[in-house]
């Protein structure tokens, strides 16, 4: 599939139309594919205002429990169950709500923050007939320190507090009918901030908080994601507390009927989303199903962190593109193994003693967890460009799963999720 882009030809299959989002012609011959000059679009239609939606697919039945991981998707990735891919779809619709909220611009007073009230915003992004309703706004602060000399400079390089993402319930009586279950998502942006940027770097791994295992058994998490998600200012409680306060009031309010929680995130949002998650299912009583969709991100934790997010049940999705350099990484050091004689890690070009201490180090060994539906912007004929931005995106993402068949058809034809966003829009791009 490497080479020139427009070389690659998709698969010849007719897709169900109850899952098609907005008309393209087909690329049937090399030559229109490589004259397609695609740059990635969101399900956003800028000139309606109206998102794209996909149709609604017939009712889940008991197989929304399939669908949200109970039986780790077994038989649904490879080739991709068309049930499924229209949920993931779904739940990347929310997060790009996440990011069609946020306030990017940092010249404005109200940069960080979320553009739209809780009553509107779904609406405001495409979403007003989802079935859902927001009912909590999430906010995350960076816990790095600066040097006062920052508060100096450009307000955009201290805000250490902003807006992250929400939390919406589904209160549609016809779309809990069809989805089996009330269904509670939790829904985060990826990096925006220059202290995000920051918190990105510290990559060193550091234990979960009143972990008192021994150092070799202990859950580690990324330095710089566990900081965002733990820490408050006097004024701004922590995106810890808000997710708990809030999942507690919804298991109390619907806890008699069906309930599950969806957690999805892109890169940044990823990695809080897995945080989350391990963090509901280890303190709320009487947790929900918990499931994490997650898009693009990078690695979160140690095998410990692993090993204990799937002992308490918690579900991970993740959905990598091969080409997208972020899902690589923290991890020069990579802990797939649960076999403790075969931990030994060879970094090549390592003096002796330096690899010695590799050995011996629990600080930057990471292990990804979850199951992996992995897809390629190669395998895309409409991506004539894999720079490190497009390969990352969301928008990539969605286009990808949209397209996805198996690994022996990784592109369809008929895939329909084909985006071309503003020129605002490609601007993020580059924020994410």
């Amino acid at each position: 599939m490497k080479g020139v882009m427009g070389m690659v030809k998709p698969c010849n299959l007719v897709r169900p139309t109850s899952f098609v989002s907005n008309e393209i012609s087909h690329c049937t011959t090399s030559t229109s594919c490589r004259k397609r000059q695609l740059s990635v679009r969101s399900s956003w239609n800028s000139d309606s205002g109206q998102a794209r939606v996909a149709s609604r697919v017939a009712k889940l039945g008991q197989k929304w429990r399939e669908y949200q991981g109970i039986r780790n998707w077994e038989g649904l990735l490879d080739p991709l169950d068309d049930g499924l891919r229209h949920e993931i779809l779904r739940y990347g619709d929310f997060v790009e709500a996440a990011y069609r909220s946020f306030e990017f611009d940092a010249s404005s007073p109200d940069y960080g923050t979320c553009k739209y009230s809780k009553n509107s915003m779904l609406d405001r992004c495409g979403l007003g007939d989802c079935g859902y309703k927001v009912t909590k706004n999430l906010h995350a602060t960076c816990g790095v320190q600066l040097p006062s000399w920052i508060d100096k400079g450009p307000s955009w390089t201290s805000t250490n507090s902003s807006w992250i993402g929400y939390v919406a319930v589904c209160n549609d009586e016809e779309e809990i009918a069809r989805l089996g279950r009330r269904d509670v998502v939790i829904a985060f942006r990826g990096t925006a901030t220059c202290l995000e940027w920051i918190e990105n770097l510290r990559a060193m791994l550091t234990s979960m908080p009143h972990d008192v295992a021994p150092e070799k058994k202990r859950a580690m998490v990324q330095k710089g994601f566990l900081s965002m998600y733990t820490s408050a200012t006097p004024t701004t409680p922590s995106l810890r507390d808000m997710v708990r306060e809030e999942i507690s009031r919804i298991v109390e309010t619907y806890g008699n009927e069906p309930l599950s929680v969806t957690i999805t995130g892109h890169s940044l949002g990823a990695a809080l989303a897995t945080l989350t998650a391990y963090d509901i299912t280890y303190t709320c009583k009487h947790s929900p199903m918990v499931t994490v969709v997650s898009f693009g991100g990078p690695r979160v934790g140690n095998r410990n962190f692993r090993s204990q997010l799937e002992k308490s049940g918690t579900r991970v999705l993740r959905i990598v593109n091969s080409t997208d350099v972020i899902t690589k990484v923290p991890g020069i050091l990579v802990d797939d193994s649960s076999d403790m004689t075969k931990r030994r890690i060879q970094v090549p070009g390592l003096p002796q003693w330096l690899q010695k201490r590799v050995d011996e180090s629990e600080w930057f060994r990471y292990a990804d967890v979850g199951k992996e539906l992995r897809l390629s912007s190669d395998a895309s004929p409409y991506l004539t460009k894999s720079d490190f931005a497009t390969c990352h995106d969301l928008k990539t993402y969605l286009h990808l799963v949209d397209g996805f068949v198996s690994s022996t058809c990784p592109f369809r034809t008929t895939a329909k999720r084909l985006l071309s966003g503003t020129k605002h829009e490609k601007q993020q791009i580059l924020v994410r």
